[in-house]
């Protein structure tokens, strides 16, 4: 019988902050230089490790998708985002109003800072089927995320339950980081503009769909 690969807890320590220099330095670079035109290396340099090092971690779609995920959501991994910590909390908060807000300032802030790796993907995707399948997933995951958030707000008290899938797919557009680029990258709307906006859209999708007489 073979030996098992020595491990430990400040190696395994080690490593893991190794790779989120890397996803840290993939998600600075890739926005500001292009997909294409970020080299390997030039991620490692970002980084201050090995080209190795990098290539180990992944290839760089698969980085650029890592690094979304660390972004958007504090740790790489496909988990749901009803699942993260701040989001319990935000949506167990008491007072409806409050967890409303919570949530859009959350939604407006990891649009705000996944943007440019929005766009990355997007080329990634012309030529990179990891790049491409990815996206669908995401576009997949944030789909049942949102349906989880509509029946949060049927629970609450202020969405009609006959409205659950046409409410989803309005959230879907709502929050979707495609919606953030055309206003705030397109259009010029400034972050606060957008964020009041948000508001603005929820509470009149609510006012529609809200709880009516059977």
């Amino acid at each position: 019988m073979s030996p098992r690969p020595y491990s430990s807890p400040a190696r395994q320590a080690d490593a893991q902050r190794t790779r989120n220099a890397i996803l840290d330095a993939t998600a600075r670079l890739l926005p500001r230089r292009g997909y294409t035109r970020t080299t390997m290396k030039d991620i490692a340099d970002e980084a201050g490790v090995s080209v190795q090092s990098v290539h180990l971690a992944g290839t760089k779609a698969a980085l650029l998708i890592a690094a979304y995920e660390r972004t958007f959501a504090g740790d790489d991994g496909p988990h749901n985002l009803t699942e993260r910590p701040a989001m319990i909390e935000i949506m167990s908060r008491p007072d409806a109003d409050d967890a409303m807000g919570g949530w859009l300032d959350y939604v407006a802030h990891a649009n705000r800072a996944t943007a440019g790796l929005i766009r990355a993907m997007t080329v990634a995707a012309e030529t990179d089927d990891l790049a491409a399948a990815s996206i669908r997933d995401l576009g997949t995951r944030r789909r049942a995320d949102l349906g989880r958030a509509a029946g949060w707000l049927i629970e609450r008290g202020l969405l009609d339950p006959r409205e659950r899938e046409q409410a989803t797919d309005e959230l879907n557009h709502l929050v979707g980081p495609e919606t953030y680029a055309f206003f705030v990258t397109t259009s010029g709307w400034t972050d606060a503009r957008y964020r009041a906006w948000l508001d603005a859209a929820l509470r009149g999708l609510l006012a529609r769909s809200g709880p009516r007489p059977v």
